[in-house]
């Protein structure tokens, strides 16, 4: 179903070059624009857009399961945005949200000290910062993301590093992002020179590249695919997919004695990618962080919402 989905829709139009050379974020600019209207059309009427974007859903689906119209910071809220059903099960959860004890967790980690005498608060003085990764460091002219960050900042205390997907790493985020979103800050992902243009456009390249035994894209999911229902779920958009993270999700948490759901963005990045049918990057590589790098630039403006939950 999926391969004809992408076969319905032409999405050249959205990537178009850019003209002016001399800001590095243009392109960018232009991405977000364009992905922004194609999404804000394709929701705008479900039912009415049936033939351009939702041919193989039903017609019940798509009077009664479909929320009109979403604009905006609605989209940071991923398949909850447009899905009536899915928005009532999502409110009753964040009445007492899950989250709550992990980040409280991650405040306990965030200020216990280190053997040396220091903690996490001299790597991290600013912690409204879950909305500024990745960023390019010109120094080294390579991205950095949360996840290595904490990880440095524990090495460079001659500390051991964490688990990059969930325990501790979830945790500290998790504080991490409820800090950011308490502050009312919102995604900011910046492209302040050439290399970082660059970085962008090969994070771009990686998301719209069918690839696998399946030959998919995260592109055909979540671009073309987003709104249709695969199995029992409905795939969210591409716009707004990073501003809810780390995660807690029921199915990592189904049969977990500890009931410690809970992860980070490159934990299910991997996962996804595997269910394309390929073998996911390393979390903290250059092609992983670039494929946030870009994921992240679209969401420019969203607000940070995280922790959040998630099926």
């Amino acid at each position: 179903m999926l391969f004809k989905i992408v076969k319905a829709t032409t999405l050249a139009a959205l990537f178009t070059t850019a003209a002016i050379a001399a800001d590095f974020n243009a392109q960018a600019e232009i991405d977000k624009e364009n992905i922004t209207k194609y999404f804000e059309a394709k929701f705008s009427d479900p039912e009415k857009n049936r033939s351009t974007f939702f041919p193989y859903s039903t017609t019940e689906e798509l009077k009664n399961n479909f929320i009109k119209g979403i604009k905006g910071d609605e989209f940071s809220k991923g398949g909850y945005a447009f899905s009536k059903n899915g928005r009532l099960s999502y409110d009753e959860i964040k009445e007492f949200p899950p989250t709550e004890e992990f980040v409280e967790k991650g405040e306990e980690l965030f200020n216990e000290p280190f053997a040396n005498g220091k903690s996490f608060k001299n790597c991290f003085p600013d912690t409204t910062i879950a909305g500024s990764y990745p960023f390019f460091d010109q120094e080294s002219k390579k991205l950095v993301s949360l996840t290595q960050a904490v990880n440095e900042c524990l090495v460079s205390n001659s500390e051991k590093k964490w688990n990059e997907k969930k325990g501790k790493m979830a945790h500290l985020q998790a504080f991490l992002a409820q800090e950011t979103a308490d502050a009312e800050k919102r995604v900011d992902i910046k492209i302040e020179s050439k290399e970082a243009a660059e970085a962008y456009e090969r994070g771009k390249e990686y998301y719209f590249t069918q690839r696998g035994y399946l030959n998919l894209s995260c592109a055909t999911c979540h671009i073309q695919g987003a709104g249709q229902r695969v199995r029992n779920e409905s795939l969210s958009q591409g716009l707004g997919q990073t501003t809810h993270f780390p995660v807690y999700r029921l199915k990592w948490a189904a049969g977990n004695a500890a009931n410690d759901g809970l992860g980070t963005l490159e934990r299910r990045m991997s996962g996804c990618i595997k269910d394309q049918g390929q073998v996911p990057p390393k979390n903290t590589s250059e092609t992983m962080k670039e494929l946030l790098y870009f994921m992240s630039y679209l969401s420019n403006g969203l607000p940070v919402d995280g922790p959040d939950i998630r099926k």
